[in-house]
């Protein structure tokens, strides 16, 4: 779309929308109505001037976007980096990928380079792993501050000009510095030179986006894991990197590069809020340093998998930020400027937004079913004003928008939290805080109580569903069309109600370990055989190839593994658990049983140093909310029918061995036959007629190939299944080398 085209849409729809929203200030307020509904209609037109506030802040930001280049400086004016992994409660498996990946970030001088682990819980294997990777350990004790003192007493420690911290559970991908230091190098000789000195402000903080590895419980609990984007994307790859048009990308608290110089000038991090990450952005903003966001991942995470750990998560952040607010005076500091201002009130009043979904869920539901009206409007000027105004803003919204959310799906998520975080932002507000903070349980657990929180869910879908029926109930021609804007509404809260019991209710985690989609070449090697295959996908407890033609492993023997990507190259022994033939090439599943230490390293690498390319990056734009709704309901409601976990055993040979169509003449006890089916273990045969006397020892004889059967069973219409009883001694013979080869298996 044209440049002058999206501003005409702009501009009509900031008209429209004002003249829609003066009109309900000063005609639709119910006057003459109880204080209830002169307070409820207060709070709803100041909910929907806020809702339309935040989405002008979002166009006007689209169209200042700028995109960011790349800088290009030279190798050794790279200055030294500390690299900081803060941690509280975390299991060692997470902390060793996340050192591990530190230790492999690359740099033009690795001695620049200074890496350490802080610990507030004074742990034994914490202290043990830093040594083994030959990392500066840092501990503290009696901290009283939190996160904020842990990182305090680290920087204490420190001395480089530049501060990289990552969250525990947080991966770094090896390019991180070079994608982030090469802007500080670019602004220091930029405020360096005199004449461009007073228009340049020092960067003080780089943002890369927040990635995780994993889908979140808005993906993956209504079967969207490969179709829509994680919840936190929209921010951190959209909203974030608009808001460096003001210079002040928010500090999410990891994945971040940091001047040590601007830490230092605010008087390090913050100890009166439990986001000390974006206070100490907005003070790094008021003493006149710029932040700004990257576009591209450079590290990534674990996101919660149960429904109370995201709301533990979500209500320390609301907390956090509503707290940051008030403590820097963001409206009144003078030191901001006023996009800064408007940035930082834009994160301000997105925690507000769930007390307006749910005042515009309410709404409707008190009119229909108490006759409680809270806009006094006449039906065909509302539709004359508000009509255009709501449908072409949310058109501007989608043009604005990227690939990565719809407004639809930003309603959804905005009621799945409303219920839960509401009360926690206007106790902030109040001044009531909440005593203790726990850091965010990643841990795929099971939850036993994970119903009740669907509790608020059902019941407002309850209270909706019934508020349609009695509002339509016996209206006819005239009588709906008048009541339409109330059943839109109406409906629109009943289908995001819908969706919220779904993302509610969890769905079965079966996978200890992420797969992550990996296309390269490796090597299988068994009893001196090698075969040169490609990956599927890799994850810390198997790997799944794939070869053109099938080949014959034995799975009672171990397979060697060698596997290389970018710089790493890692070998190990696997256990053979699956052969399958799957979009006309055969894969092969394998479980990992043994490793050295180096290759483990390496293969950690080989997995994490990269988004896991099994998720999206964008929204399917042919995946309609509907779409996703039928799916849910198909997946939910199918009795039983849906994806089981399974267990392969050795004795489930069918798993074991490639299953390969073949047509060659055969002999049983001299009666012809047609071999159809060759699977190592067993073999199929298709006589003329239908024969009963078969034995459970009989021997199959096919170009002079002596196959050896120890039962024989029912394999169709004529065909009979023989498993084979003599392979290991058939493997050994160089003529029946030759004939599986003449089938096309490699062996």
């Amino acid at each position: 779309m044209k440049k002058i085209n999206v501003k005409i849409i702009y501009f009509l729809s900031f008209l429209l929308t004002s003249i829609y929203l003066l009109w309900r200030v000063f005609f639709t307020l119910p006057w003459n109505g109880s204080l209830f509904q002169i307070i409820f209609g207060i709070l709803l037109i100041l909910s929907e001037i806020i809702s339309s506030f935040t989405a002008f802040i979002f166009i006007y930001n689209k169209s200042k976007f700028k995109e960011i280049s790349e800088p290009k400086v030279g190798k050794k004016s790279f200055p030294d980096v500390d690299i900081i992994i803060a941690t509280h409660n975390e299991s060692y498996d997470i902390l060793y990928k996340t050192v591990n990946a530190a230790c492999h970030i690359k740099y033009p001088d690795k001695k620049k380079v200074h890496i350490y682990i802080s610990d507030d819980s004074n742990r034994e294997y914490v202290r043990k792993l830093a040594k083994e990777f030959s990392i500066k350990y840092i501990s503290i004790e009696n901290n009283k501050h939190a996160r904020s003192g842990n990182l305090n007493n680290a920087l204490k420690q420190m001395s480089s000009p530049l501060i990289a911290n990552f969250d525990a559970d947080m991966i770094p991908f090896s390019d991180f510095l070079m994608e982030t230091v090469p802007f500080y190098i670019t602004n220091f000789k930029k405020i360096s030179k005199k004449n461009l000195s007073k228009k340049i402000k020092p960067l003080g903080l780089i943002q890369t986006p927040q990635s995780f590895y994993n889908p979140d419980i808005f993906q993956y609990n209504i079967f969207a894991e490969k179709k829509l984007t994680n919840e936190q994307d929209f921010f951190s790859r959209e909203i974030n990197v608009l808001n460096n048009s003001s210079g002040s990308a928010v500090y999410t608290g990891s994945n971040t590069l940091i001047l040590r110089k601007a830490i230092d000038e605010v008087g390090g991090f913050p100890t009166d809020t439990v986001t000390e990450d974006f206070e100490l952005g907005v003070l790094i903003n008021s003493h006149g340093y710029e932040s700004m966001s990257t576009l591209e991942p450079m590290a990534s995470g674990l996101t919660p998998t149960d429904f109370r750990s995201m709301l533990n998560q979500r209500t320390r952040w609301a907390r956090g930020v509503v707290r940051s607010f008030y403590n820097v005076h963001i409206l009144t500091n003078k030191n901001l400027t006023l996009p800064q201002r408007l940035t930082f009130l834009n994160s301000y009043l997105y925690w507000w937004s769930f007390l307006r979904r749910l005042l515009y869920i309410f709404a409707p539901v008190i009119f229909v079913l108490s006759g409680i009206k809270v806009v006094d409007a006449n039906f065909w000027l509302l539709m004359f004003l508000w009509a255009p105004a709501y449908f072409l803003l949310h058109h501007s919204l989608s043009v604005a928008s990227g690939n990565i959310r719809t407004e639809r799906w930003g309603e959804i998520q905005e009621t799945v939290l409303a219920p839960y975080l509401f009360i926690p932002v206007l106790l902030e507000t109040i001044g009531i805080k909440e005593k203790k903070f726990k850091v965010t349980n990643k841990d795929s657990s099971s939850n036993k109580f994970q119903l009740l929180y669907a509790l608020p869910y059902i019941l407002l879908w309850i209270l909706v569903f019934v508020s349609i029926i009695k509002f339509n109930y016996g209206k006819f021609g005239s009588e709906i069309m008048y009541g339409s804007v109330i059943t839109f509404w109406l409906l629109t809260h009943l289908f995001n109600l819908t969706f919220a019991i779904f993302i509610c209710i969890r769905r079965p985690i079966y996978r200890k370990f992420e797969r992550f989609k990996l296309n390269t070449e490796c090597l299988i090697k068994q009893k001196g055989r090698k075969f040169k295959l490609k990956t599927n996908d890799v994850s810390e407890s198997g790997i799944s190839v794939r070869s053109n033609h099938p080949i014959y492993l034995d799975p009672n023997l171990l397979v060697t593994v060698v596997i290389g990507r970018k710089q790493y190259q890692a070998k190990f022994k696997c256990d053979l658990i699956r052969v399958a033939f799957e979009n006309n090439t055969w894969t092969y599943a394998f479980k990992i049983v043994k490793f050295k230490k180096k290759s483990f390293n390496e293969y950690l690498q080989i997995i994490y140093d990269g988004f896991n390319n099994y998720l999206p990056t964008e929204r399917d734009q042919w995946l309609t909310a509907w779409d996703v709704l039928l799916i849910n309901i198909s997946k939910r409601f199918s009795f039983g029918k849906g994806s089981k976990k399974i267990n392969h055993q050795k004795s489930d040979s069918a798993d074991f061995y490639p299953n390969v169509s073949v047509d060659e003449s055969a002999e049983v006890n001299h009666v012809s036959a047609k071999m159809t089916n060759f699977a190592f273990d067993f073999l199929v045969l298709k006589f003329e007629d239908s024969i009963d006397d078969f034995k459970d020892h009989e021997r199959i004889i096919c170009h002079d190939v002596i196959f050896k059967s120890n039962h024989v069973s029912k394999y169709g219409v004529n065909s009979y299944r023989f498993d084979i009883s003599n392979l290991k001694k058939l493997s050994k013979q160089n003529h029946f080398k030759e004939l599986i080869r003449k089938w096309g298996i490699v062996f």
